[in-house]
């Protein structure tokens, strides 16, 4: 019997709200990092009763990403993410092993209504992906993200 070999695949898209400012930085070759958590609530019938279950995730987000993000994000502020999990590990100072797994963002849409010097308000959405040469903004909708099974069961979720 062939050996089965397993997929190669690490995809996460998530949309949530950040739950504190984030936090930009520089690498020491200057590479532009911000980190973040988003908190993305879940609602299910329990008993016939409505429930709601909040999952706190860290982002992560590079080079003209973390740029973006500076410039873009706050608390509160309302994103969709794609990206993949990872995990790294580290040694506290007080010797203890600390390990972590967040989501490294390739592309995040900004879904709050963004504020032009001039006080102008642009309606658009805009996506920045990790990609980008230069930042595009664009009116990609959320439902671009997802599986035609995907929005199958959207639809269902929010007609019942």
């Amino acid at each position: 019997m062939a050996e089965l070999k397993m997929p190669e695949l690490n995809a996460i898209i998530i949309a949530g709200n950040l739950t504190k400012d984030p936090i930009f930085r520089q690498t020491s070759n200057g590479t532009p990092v911000v980190n973040f958590t988003i908190a993305s609530n879940r609602k299910y019938k329990n008993d016939g009763k409505w429930q709601e279950d909040v999952c706190y995730v860290g982002i992560v987000a590079w080079n003209k990403l973390a740029d973006s993000c500076k410039d873009r994000l706050k608390k509160g502020s309302a994103v969709l993410i794609d990206g993949e999990l990872q995990s790294r590990s580290w040694k506290t100072d007080d010797g203890h092993n600390r390990s972590i797994v967040e989501i490294k963002a390739r592309r995040i849409q900004f879904l709050n209504k963004r504020i032009k010097e001039a006080e102008e308000i642009d309606e658009e959405p805009s996506v920045v992906s990790e990609e980008d040469e230069e930042i595009k903004y664009t009116d990609d909708s959320f439902d671009k993200f997802l599986s035609p099974r995907e929005s199958e069961l959207l639809n269902k979720e929010n007609n019942s």
